[in-house]
């Protein structure tokens, strides 16, 4: 087994007339996996023609797919609020940092669409399962993400602030079995909820 019939890279060889083993890649062959300039949307990040002048603007629709795609591509190792305790991570993969420690929460939304890109770590690439325009709209979310679980109340207009204290104060919803008066959860634990315990999981 130890002399196989075969030819390693760059050996010699008797077969070709060249005498080279390795042979020549097919003219206008397109490698798979191979970032290049002129298969910009692959990568999102080398362009031939003048890059976009930064992120997309931020709308609703762009939160709002962000968010659907985040759900899909994201949150099994992220969770759906970005603390890094997705159901992959429960049942043993590597978990990854919170969205919302102080390092990802000084960074530009460049560099989440870049680490999406290439894929950073244990994280592989997602660069053929999203495309550009999903990427930026997913980087777009995460920033909101991170404000909704660091805001201030103080960060609230003054006007909106008196409403929301008004609220508050009079009990926003009503359980319809209690009758009880205020924010309340649910009676029974969502599906989406549950978390199973990772001792359990055969």
């Amino acid at each position: 087994m130890h002399n196989q019939n075969k030819v390693e890279p760059y050996e010699p060889s008797a077969f070709y007339t060249d005498g080279q083993a390795s042979r020549q890649v097919p003219a206008g062959t397109v490698p798979r996996g191979v970032y290049g300039h002129k298969i910009a949307p692959y990568t999102g990040l080398a362009v031939e023609a003048p890059p976009p002048a930064g992120p997309p603007q931020v709308t609703m629709v762009l939160l709002k797919r962000g968010q659907e795609r985040y759900n899909v591509f994201c949150s099994p190792c992220h969770d759906r609020v970005g603390n890094g305790r997705g159901m992959i991570v429960l049942r043993g993969y590597k978990q990854p940092p919170s969205l919302h420690e102080a390092r990802l929460l000084s960074l530009p939304p460049e560099y989440f669409v870049q680490v999406m890109t290439e894929g950073f770590g244990v994280m592989p690439a997602y660069a053929e399962e999203v495309s550009v325009q999903d990427r930026w709209a997913i980087a777009a979310y995460i920033r909101a993400l991170q404000y909704s679980q660091n805001a201030r109340l103080a960060d609230i207009p003054a006007e909106r602030r008196q409403a929301l204290d008004a609220k508050i104060r009079e009990g926003s919803t009503t359980n319809p079995r209690s009758g009880a008066q205020g924010v309340t959860r649910p009676d029974a634990v969502q599906d989406y909820d549950r978390r199973p315990d990772p001792t359990e999981v055969p």
